[in-house]
This record gives C-alpha cells, structure tokens and sequence, in this order.
C-alpha cells in the first residue's frame, strides 16, 4: 500500500511523473508539469484527470479542426483511440494519467 499526494507532488521537470500502478499492462501514473506537452495520438485510450491545477486541453475534432477546453481541478478528459491532442498547463499542474503501458 501507497499514499500519493496529487496536491503536493512536484516533479524535477515538466511531464515527469511517479508509476502508482501497472495492472496488467494498463498504467495509472501521477505528472506534474508546468509547460505544455506535444500533440501525440496514444497507443489506445487515455483517462486524463486534472487532480490540481488548470489545464487548456488542445484537441482535433473529426474534421481536423482544433478545438479547446478548459479543464479544471476534478475535470477529466478522454482521449478515445486516434483522438490527437496536447495539454498546455496554466501555471503548475498535478495530472493523473492512466493509459497503456508505453503509450506516449
């Protein structure tokens, strides 16, 4: 058994992140960053919950066109396989990712 503090956890660089589990090839993971990712497709889907902070949530519709949302502290985002998209933090942001063991 572990405690994560979603609240407190910082991380040396942006996107850095602590593993809590890998369950049968799935990952749940705890990053903090304060920069943006890149614009990536996974390797299947993604739960993305914002555990503090503010992230804009960059995304392409099925058209190809950008859209944006703002998530908040408890807002979850679901990238369904093929949905590309990139995460820009608004300031400092602790992030639970779970996803596929190696996706990007």
């Amino acid at each position: 058994m572990k405690i994560f503090r979603g609240s407190t956890f910082k991380a040396d660089r942006a996107w850095d992140a602590v593993e809590i589990a890998n369950m049968g090839g799935v990952t749940t993971r705890l990053h903090w960053t304060d920069q943006p990712y890149k614009w990536h497709v996974n390797d299947g889907e993604e739960v993305f919950a914002v555990l503090a902070g503010r992230v804009q949530m960059r995304f392409r519709d099925d058209t190809g066109a950008e859209q944006r949302t703002l998530l908040e502290t408890g807002d979850v985002f679901y990238a369904s396989i093929g949905t590309e998209h990139v995460a820009h933090p608004i300031g400092e942001a602790r992030i639970l990712v779970v996803e596929r063991e190696g996706s990007v």
